[in-house]
């Protein structure tokens, strides 16, 4: 190897993809918090992502380009990165059927292992304060822990954890919306979702040894 390719090895950064689903606003602001940690992570760089809208009429179609937000997904998104934040909003519980559709065209890479041996965590945003965050969060988990990967909560040692009244679990980031989406961010849950994509980053650059 020559040393130009060396140096150039040395100094390019790892891809950390945040992959979310927002309807409202709310879970979009997470994914940009927790974006905001792996960007402070040296030799880490986030790459956001959404995934398109899944309707009921069967001939409704998206756009390519999305109007607002992130780029939509690809599946080399999931090669490329060394690791994996995942958000959605709850829908009874459960990740929005958006994102389930999109892990539902995943058979090549689970095959191929692409995310197997990468860390990841999961965030989310609800209407209600036990709106099934909890729940929604461990939805997101499972096919994550299908393709193999490392799942990652938020540890205790964080002292938001115990002093946060709007979202913030040990399962992974959360946010309070409101009904119409018009709660904003507590301080808490800034904090955490910031530091959980720190410590994604940081997980990420140790098992890539860079």
């Amino acid at each position: 190897m020559s040393l130009s390719s060396q140096s150039h090895k040395s100094t390019a950064k790892i891809i950390i993809l945040v992959l979310y689903y927002s309807r409202h606003g709310s879970t979009r602001k997470l994914a940009e918090l927790i974006a905001q940690g792996i960007d402070a992570t040296p030799g880490c760089e986030a790459r956001l992502r959404t995934v398109p809208a899944v309707s009921a009429v069967t001939e409704a179609t998206e756009a390519t380009i999305p109007t607002e937000g992130a780029p939509y997904v690809e599946l080399e998104d999931l090669e490329e990165c060394a690791g994996l934040a995942l958000g959605s909003p709850t829908r009874f519980g459960n990740m929005a059927s958006a994102l389930k559709y999109f892990w539902d065209g995943t058979t090549a890479q689970w095959l191929g292992g692409a995310l197997a041996g990468k860390p990841g965590c999961v965030f989310t945003s609800t209407g209600s304060l036990h709106g099934g965050q909890e729940t929604t969060l461990m939805s997101m988990m499972t096919p994550m822990l299908h393709h193999g990967m490392l799942v990652m909560g938020l540890p205790y040692t964080l002292p938001e954890l115990m002093t946060t009244s709007s979202g913030g679990t040990p399962y992974g980031a959360s946010h309070w919306s409101g009904m119409n989406g018009s709660h904003p961010i507590s301080a808490e849950s800034r904090t955490l979702a910031i530091a959980q994509g720190k410590r994604l980053a940081e997980t990420a650059r140790k098992l890539q040894a860079v």
